[in-house]
């Protein structure tokens, strides 16, 4: 296949094409460099790779790279939280705009397939259990109750705990913030142009992405990537609330290999359809056992809790990625340990010298 990547210079891009070189596809990537992912300024590509600077707003550059192409993996997106809403305007036009130019050009140019990067935070909360109401959606944090230190949402009918599980693609989608908001535009815009014109759409729901070659020292990058900057400098890693927030840790290598299994699947779906897939390791860790695993494979100094927190993040989210293994037959390959020994040691984008051996 003739594959047009965008976003394919970044972290998770640069992955995804050198997976898709190994098994023999032809790949372009369109990608823009914004500064605060690329402070290098373009990263090496594999052999073969055919490679346009242009931001997906580019109506003519996006007509232009999808001359001859077969299918859109289209990871091009702002990332992060979005540290307050003066985000909203580049976070919506990056994303959202973006992402209806390239549709819109797909459907100009007669490509029907598209494998979209979504993210867990389209969820907002996972899944919770209370012992007398069953399955329940918590409210808003609050702030009062985020000040005195009581992170864990109430159930939201009796105020009881709650059992945290694992959320599955059939849940109610309840972003809390910029970012979010923005990817499920991007899974409804996709969903419309399947419809509208027959194409095909698999959204690959990453949950928390880590490996060699993140951004380092952004506040867009994600917290392992953050965590292993301040290891870098020599400083303590800082969690905030008290470390017990529950996340699923998948390498990179193992969610590139997931948009391969994507890419090989899209074509075989119904015309005018959209199916959405959880991705995740499904090995459930808290951020205080990830930060703690990262600052002993380095050797630095061990995480320090602040109690501090940001009232866009959500307590707990974790993934089912049952669907993505019982439909797309994909696997898992990197187990968390020996994923944050690499990651420990290897060096994040933008860094200027490598990590001190061991």
């Amino acid at each position: 296949m003739e594959i047009l990547l965008t976003g394919g210079a970044g972290f998770i891009g640069s992955r995804i094409a050198a997976q898709l070189t190994a098994a023999g596809h032809g790949v372009r990537v369109l990608d823009a460099l914004l500064p605060a992912v690329h402070p290098g300024g373009r990263p090496a590509l594999p052999d073969g790779v055919a490679f346009w600077h242009g931001d997906v707003r580019d109506r003519a550059v996006v007509d232009n790279a999808l001359h001859g192409v077969d299918a859109v993996c289209h990871q091009a997106a702002m990332v992060g939280l979005g540290l307050d809403l003066d985000d909203a305007p580049e976070y919506v036009g990056c994303n959202d705009l973006g992402t209806a130019v390239l549709l819109s050009a797909m459907a100009r140019a007669g490509v029907r397939d598209l494998v979209l990067a979504g993210s867990m935070v389209v969820y907002g909360e996972g899944a919770y259990h209370c012992a007398v109401h069953g399955p329940v959606a918590p409210g808003p944090r609050r702030e009062a109750d985020l000040d005195g230190g009581r992170f864990e949402p109430p159930c939201p009918r009796c105020g009881a705990p709650l059992a945290p599980g694992l959320v599955g693609e059939d849940a109610a989608l309840d972003p809390r913030n910029v970012y979010a908001a923005s990817k499920v535009a991007q899974e409804l815009l996709a969903s419309a142009w399947a419809r509208a014109c027959g194409g095909r759409v698999l959204t690959l729901r990453y949950h928390n992405v880590y490996g060699p070659g993140m951004p380092r020292d952004t506040p867009y990058a994600g917290v392992a990537s953050l965590f292993r900057s301040a290891l870098a400098r020599g400083e303590v890693p800082q969690v905030y609330e008290d470390g017990g927030q529950r996340r699923d840790f998948v390498h990179v290598d193992d969610v590139a290999a997931a948009n391969l299994a994507a890419l090989a699947a899209v074509a075989g779906r119904p015309a005018g359809t959209s199916r959405a897939y959880n991705v995740g390791s499904g090995a459930v860790h808290t951020v205080g056992e990830m930060a703690a695993a990262l600052a002993a494979a380095y050797g630095g100094p061990p995480p320090r809790v602040t109690g501090r927190y940001r009232l866009g993040d959500v307590r707990h989210v974790t993934a089912d990625s049952g669907r993505l293994r019982a439909e797309l037959g994909w696997r898992p390959a990197v187990e968390f340990a020996a994923g944050m020994a690499e990651f420990a040691k290897a060096p994040l984008r933008g860094e200027p010298q490598q990590v001190p051996a061991l």
